[in-house]
């Protein structure tokens, strides 16, 4: 029997958020939700105490979709609020659809929703386009047993994300034993700046004109990013085999062990070069460090950077928005070089976890991915 197929715009409509101005918000009132507030990202909540459409209003059980700069889509749990602008609060008013299969639906449909964006610096998705995405319409029964499916398939991820966290936390316990704070300096070992015991650099620039169909793998902040945490990339730039090769020298060429971070490393996002196939990174937004070898081991090196960027990003990260590392402040961090002895024994002890963390990673991008397109057909795929 043929599947049955309903654009998004057919099941419910849309509800846009209010422009909050900065004047507009203050400490007393209803909380003003942005999508760094869905996200997690945010510190400084907002409140609004005054009058406003009912339309912007939000309750918990709400269904919202953030549609400009990061797509998602999220159930609110949070009591009365309102709603900002670049998210649509979700009323179900035209067809009959199940709440939680219609949020997985929507969620496995991001990808496809990403390359709908437009704009040159915010991207976001134009209404009409977004109302016109396609999500499998299966019978309302239908719909409960696919969201009871993945309801445990999220329970499932869950645990794997737990042990996941755990296994980091034990990489840092260790650390900290063995090297002590990365936010402080240990004066026990020998204290230098980066710059003089690393070369730090980043590339030539590449433009959004230059990317082509095939060739050489094209690395952003983004990519460097997803690498860093063992995640699949979910779309690959390339640039030609013809201007890799034109822009490639000894300053720019990634070699393997180098570490690769993006400008704005708020999380400690470091990718150790593991491949010997060419790739590219991005001038400005990817920097490089390239240990020396005498000096150190480069699995010692990108553990200590991911802890310490924590804590220095927050010291040297300059900007209004988002506030990113320079190649100067990157070079005069101070680090310390404890014996080369001491940095092997660490770096065998993260490999021996990194072979657990590996299982996990693969279970959560591999199996639950290939379970969760089996529940959703074909609609949702990339």
């Amino acid at each position: 029997m043929a599947k049955s197929y309903v654009k998004l715009g057919e099941l419910a409509s849309y509800i846009n958020g209010y422009a909050f101005k900065p004047k507009d918000r203050g400490t007393d009132g209803l909380p003003i939700i942005r999508i760094q507030d869905l996200t997690g990202s945010s510190n400084d909540r907002g409140f609004y105490k005054g009058n406003y459409p009912s339309k912007i209003e939000i309750n918990t059980g709400d269904v919202l979709i953030s549609w400009s700069a990061s797509l998602g889509v999220y159930i609110w749990n949070n009591g009365k609020a309102l709603l900002n602008q670049h998210i649509f609060k979700v009323v179900f008013d035209k067809k009959e659809i199940d709440k939680d299969y219609f949020v997985y639906a929507v969620q496995f449909s991001l990808n496809k929703m990403k390359r709908l964006t437009h704009g040159a610096t915010m991207k976001h998705v134009v209404k009409k386009d977004f109302e016109n995405v396609l999500i499998p319409y299966p019978s309302l029964e239908e719909q409960r047993k696919i969201a009871y499916v993945l309801d445990k398939l999220k329970i499932s991820i869950g645990k794997k994300t737990s042990e996941l966290n755990k296994l980091d936390e034990l990489i840092k316990a260790r650390f900290v034993e063995m090297f002590g704070d990365a936010g402080q300096l240990n004066l026990n070992f020998k204290v230098s700046k980066l710059g003089e015991v690393a070369d730090v650099k980043s590339s030539h620039r590449v433009f959004t004109k230059d990317f082509v169909n095939t060739g050489i793998p094209f690395y952003r902040g983004k990519e460097i990013s997803l690498l860093a945490k063992g995640s699949p990339i979910s779309e690959t730039y390339f640039i030609s085999k013809e201007l890799y090769e034109k822009l490639l020298d000894e300053k720019t060429r990634p070699k393997l062990n180098d570490l690769l971070m993006p400008s704005i490393c708020d999380k400690g996002q470091i990718w150790r070069v593991n491949t010997r196939a060419p790739f590219y990174y991005k001038d400005g937004r990817v920097l490089c460090i390239s240990p020396k070898k005498e000096i150190f081991n480069s699995i010692y090196l990108q553990q200590y950077m991911k802890f310490k960027t924590k804590i220095e990003y927050r010291k040297l990260g300059t900007g209004s928005t988002f506030a990113e590392f320079k190649i100067f402040q990157l070079k005069n961090m101070q680090i310390i070089i404890p014996p080369l002895s001491l940095q092997n024994e660490y770096a065998t002890f993260v490999q021996q976890v990194d072979k657990s963390k590996f299982e996990n990673i693969v279970y959560l991008n591999k199996t639950l991915s290939s379970k969760i397109l089996s529940q959703l057909g074909d609609a949702i795929r990339d």
